[in-house]
């Protein structure tokens, strides 16, 4: 498959490391995948579905001590510990290494070692990046197939050059005392052991799209962002992208496939999908700012997936899909969660594959519940309806604004745009959910993630900060503009007060009226709000004053929010860039004039 000395040194060195019984390097090919599959389906790692109603569609489990993301077992291995900064777990590279080969030696003894060569982008971009994983584990070939792309093209694009990231994977015994998801940024490498889980085991993702990247763009002058990609096509056929940033269990994935309200599909309003999780962002040769999503599919949460909340992504899923720890409906050998439709399986297995009796189901109660609360589907992005044109270029598309969002009761107002990049570097610096009845503790805790990258920062998140003060000053007058949204305020009842959903669109149309300078706006103390008569709610049940409500600024409330930044800086120490200081500081006076 290659010549490339760099290549073929490091799996000489993991062969001796792992030992295993033969080698397979994966072809991307329909027969390779094929007999892939039915290996899978014979050992049970697999389950085969019904093949009329979701074709080529299969059922996974992963052992029920890993079914997420483990972020104390994840860790960023720098030489200084300062690189990795106060918002990582850190271990010196050494010591890491020895740990971990000490774990996985031997693990592949009896197995077969599957070499991935996969691009991150499309094959040949100019934005894209290329990783080659190891694993003992058809289950993770068969997602990295889906989430990347896997061809032998990847390694003639790659030729001689050592610019790639080296992903080894090891299942191990599947011990949570012995898991580890460890990067190496100065290295390009990431070991993942102990986990079979793919939020640990799709090196290409998280590992790979951004703590590795965030690093190499970082030292390249390029952006790794969490954050969904969406083209805006007015009825004049224009298509205007941004890119959007938000912390879990604050509709990214709905915003990204969005489909818009009647009243604006009918006079030709579309939304188009270029990712739904990552952007990888350059400056391109017109010194405007170019994206793409270097994934290749979706790794979307299951529960609460159905026609109404998200009709693309379940459209996704409905061929060539994987899915993890949901439930098996036997009846008609297809797969059911919670929120998929109100119609529970009266004969069905649950995600850890026993007899599930729905009559003892309780909402209120998730020991009840038939699949994973954080069970998955892999589905190929082509398969979505609204995939862009552009997805898979390679050019990446113009960014015409970036949105940050978060669920805030009171605080944040429905939108407002920020006063100048650096200004808007601030209020991704400072972005902020309250935690819901969903995640675990007290509810209505303000927990900061500034840019929805707090888990995935592949460095120290104070360098971050600068590194995107200085992309703007890159960027100059051909920056996009920065907003911050808020769909999630509610009234003293607690109900929310803005429909959301593809409603949201209505929000969009006057952040890219502001792009293009056709909206008008009022200068608050935290940014540009808009005229509540430039939102438009024609068809809406909504009145101008619950609006005007909603776009307002309460300025002891947002003295208060001032303090809890404060607060949330002294973290980063004298690291943190003095404008993001100047910014509180300025946005304080403002408050108090």
């Amino acid at each position: 498959m290659t010549k490339n000395p760099t290549v073929l040194k490091w799996l000489e060195e993991m062969k001796e490391l792992l030992g295993p019984k033969d080698v397979m390097w994966i072809d991307g090919s329909n027969e390779q995948t094929e007999a892939l599959r039915k290996e899978a389906c014979e050992s049970g790692e697999l389950i085969k579905l019904n093949q009329e109603l979701l074709p080529d569609c299969y059922l996974h489990r992963t052992n029920p001590n890993d079914v997420a993301r483990v972020e104390d077992r994840t860790f960023i291995c720098t030489t200084k510990k300062e690189d990795a900064g106060p918002t990582n777990n850190w271990c010196a590279p050494d010591e890491m290494y020895k740990k971990l080969y000490n774990i996985a030696r031997g693990s592949y003894n009896g197995k077969t070692m599957y070499i991935i060569p996969y691009s991150m982008g499309p094959i040949g971009s100019p934005l894209a990046k290329i990783g080659i994983e190891v694993t003992d584990s058809i289950y993770v070939v068969l997602n990295m197939l889906i989430m990347t792309r896997v061809s032998p093209e990847v390694m003639d694009v790659l030729g001689d050059s050592n610019d790639w990231v080296r992903c080894l994977h090891s299942r191990c015994d599947i011990d949570p005392e012995g898991r580890y998801i460890c990067q190496f940024p100065e290295d390009n490498t990431i070991i993942s052991v102990n986990s079979g889980y793919g939020g640990n085991v799709l090196l290409g993702k998280k590992c790979f799209a951004l703590r590795i990247a965030s690093y190499q763009g970082w030292k390249e002058g390029w952006m790794a962002e969490h954050m969904l990609i969406l083209g805006l096509e007015n009825p004049k056929g224009e298509v205007k992208y941004i890119a959007a940033a938000f912390p879990s269990a604050c509709g990214k994935t709905n915003l990204a496939m969005l489909i818009p309200p009647e009243y604006l599909r009918k006079k030709g309003y579309k939304i188009w999908t270029v990712g739904d999780d990552i952007a990888w962002m350059r400056i391109g040769p017109d010194g405007r700012l170019y994206a793409i999503n270097p994934e290749n599919g979706f790794f979307g949460v299951a529960p609460g997936t159905n026609e109404k909340s998200n009709y693309n992504a379940l459209a996704s899923t409905k061929k060539g899909t994987i899915f993890t720890n949901v439930a098996h409906d036997l009846s008609n050998n297809t797969v059911w969660w919670e929120g998929l439709n109100k119609d529970l399986p009266q004969n069905a297995n649950d995600w850890k594959g026993n007899k599930w009796d729905a009559s003892k189901f309780n909402k209120a109660d998730k020991s009840t519940y038939a699949a994973n609360p954080n069970s998955r589907f892999t589905a190929p992005a082509k398969n979505c309806p609204c995939i862009s044109e552009e997805f898979d270029k390679g050019e990446g598309v113009p960014i015409s604004a970036i949105v940050f969002g978060g669920r805030r009761a009171k605080t944040a107002p429905l939108v407002y745009q920020s006063k100048s990049w650096e200004n808007g570097v601030f209020v991704g610096s400072a972005m902020a959910s309250e935690t819901t009845a969903a995640a675990a503790g007290a509810v209505g805790v303000v927990r900061r993630d500034p840019m929805a990258m707090l888990p995935f920062c592949g460095y120290n998140m104070a360098d971050y900060f600068q590194h995107w003060l200085d992309m703007g000053k890159k960027l100059g007058d051909k920056a996009p503009k920065i907003f911050n949204v808020n769909w999630f305020r509610t009234d003293d009842e607690g109900n929310f007060l803005w429909p959301g959903f593809g409603d949201n669109m209505r929000v969009l149309n006057w952040i890219i009226d502001r792009c293009e300078g056709n909206a008008d706006a009022i200068e608050t103390a935290i940014g540009y709000v808009p005229k509540p008569e430039d939102i438009d709610l024609t068809d809406l049940d909504m009145d101008m004053d619950t609006l005007k409500g909603i776009l307002t600024v309460d300025k002891d409330m947002w003295l208060k929010e001032c303090a809890e930044i404060e607060e949330h800086y002294k973290k980063f120490g004298d690291k943190l860039p003095k404008e993001l200081r100047e910014q509180l500081n300025t946005v304080k006076a403002n408050l108090e004039k």
